[in-house]
């Protein structure tokens, strides 16, 4: 099989190559494509690919290319991850909105909304390529804000593209681990991701914004036994993240990125306290890596050191607010994205079925959000594609975040695809984490300042 991967100069492109090269299906991906429009960062990124691959036992060959057409034509799945701006827009979303006195995060309120703004058009000029080239290939996006981005391009391509993300998996695995360790889950399990297993995860909501509302292990919902332990919930990283009493007091354990809503205020303290917000850091990082690479001639393991060092600050100033704690070990290995992305792949085309946690179209799943909205839900996945599992309905504390949070990517879809300045400030006014009409007119007019990419926004009423 032969996947594309569009940003494929991106830093964590390796991830997925190692899980590739692990892959001893009998249907795997034997030719990987790169496609990125920075020479150098594929170049590089091609280096560390070519350095890992004696060492791994089934590495796909490499194709590294600047031609879209070409990475597109005849290939069978398609990874999207795609950062319009770089790490540097990055890094001037999060100054900008701290500025103005309101969180910054990539994902999350103004700065996600920027991110969304200046992405939807690469994407939607991406889709029409995508229907040229690539017309049966299957879609796997992990651009983000990627539930936002699913949804524009599901608007054309409709089930052949399902968004992933690394983050409810990653929560229920950490919730399983501590109960097995108190001796109150059974071990053996296998694999989350398999969908003939003994475990089923009950979560439901929107990218970045969900919540685990059960854990059934051989028919048994066995979260409770986690929720009614104080001590439980503080030796795993989302529970020492928001602290037992909140999670007790919700009966459901929040998604990391929940952290910014539960804890607006302290966040955003120390954020603009930090001597170097996550954006800038990952940036001065990333800048470091790249620069370096050309001088070393041990990239893979730059490239390893460097990884390390991401993941270890991975949400750091939230977990100042909430102790300064460190990361687990096993947190560190990411076991991610590219795990779930593989997963996919390897359920459609050997038809071996996998539950895993998507973005997908609602389809009723969710009854308080349109049809078209996509949600963050359980699915079976198979040969014959993506099968919404009934989705464990929203936690009451939930619903009327999780309604306007969709409202407002929904008005930032319109703003990009209408052109609409209008729709934009919609977005922006009306998501909680910015608290003035004011400041949202401030921020539109920074985004449009910052990125000419934004220029083609216009005033409705003009």
């Amino acid at each position: 099989m032969k996947l594309t991967i569009l940003g494929g100069g991106g830093f964590r492109v390796p991830l997925v190559f190692k899980a590739l090269a692990s892959d001893d299906s009998p249907q795997r991906v034997t030719e990987l494509r790169l496609y990125d429009t920075d020479t150098l960062r594929l170049g590089v990124i091609e280096t560390v690919l070519s350095q890992l691959a004696p060492s791994l036992p089934h590495p796909p060959s490499v194709v590294a290319t600047t031609d879209l057409r070409t990475a597109l034509t005849g290939t069978d799945f398609i990874f999207s991850a795609i950062r319009v701006a770089g790490t540097r827009g990055r890094a001037l979303d999060e100054s900008m909105c701290l500025a103005r006195g309101v969180i910054g995060q990539e994902t999350v309120g103004a700065g996600g909304i920027s991110y969304a703004l200046r992405g939807i058009p690469v994407v939607l000029d991406l889709v029409e390529q995508i229907t040229q080239c690539a017309p049966n290939a299957k879609v796997i996006n992990f651009t983000n804000p990627a539930g936002v981005m699913t949804e524009v391009m599901q608007q054309r391509l409709g089930d052949q593209v399902v968004g992933i993300c690394d983050s409810p998996v990653g929560l229920a695995r950490r919730a399983l681990t501590t109960l097995q360790d108190a001796g109150l889950a059974p071990t053996g399990l296998g694999s989350l991701f398999n969908a003939d297993g003994r475990v089923h995860i009950g979560y439901s909501g929107l990218n970045h914004l969900g919540w685990l509302t059960s854990l059934e292990v051989d028919g048994t919902d066995v979260l409770p036994r986690l929720l009614e332990r104080p001590d439980l919930i503080g030796s795993f990283e989302e529970g020492r993240l928001f602290g037992a009493d909140l999670v007790q007091a919700l009966g459901a354990v929040p998604n990391e990125y929940l952290h910014y809503y539960y804890y607006s205020r302290d966040d955003l303290t120390v954020d603009q306290n930090a001597e170097a917000p996550r954006g800038v850091f990952l940036e001065a990082q990333q800048r470091r890596f790249y620069t370096q690479a050309q001088h070393t001639d041990d990239v893979a393991a730059l490239w390893e050191a460097t990884r390390l060092e991401r993941e270890e600050t991975y949400m750091a100033t939230n977990r100042e607010v909430s102790g300064e704690f460190e990361r687990d070990e096993a947190d560190l290995e990411t076991g991610g994205y590219d795990k779930v992305a593989l997963a996919i792949m390897h359920a459609i085309a050997n038809d071996v079925p996998a539950e895993l946690i998507l973005n997908v179209a609602n389809h009723g799943a969710l009854p308080d959000l349109p049809d078209d909205a996509v949600v963050e839900i359980p699915c079976r996945v198979d040969g014959a594609g993506i099968h919404r599992l009934p989705a464990p309905p929203l936690p009451d504390h939930a619903r009327g975040l999780v309604v306007n949070a969709k409202y407002v990517e929904q008005r930032t879809i319109e703003a990009a695809v209408n052109h609409s300045r209008t729709a934009a400030l919609l977005a922006l006014s009306h998501h909680p984490l910015v608290d003035s009409v004011h400041v949202a007119e401030q921020l539109l007019n920074d985004f449009a300042n910052a990125f000419d990419g934004l220029n083609y926004l216009v005033d409705d009423h003009a």
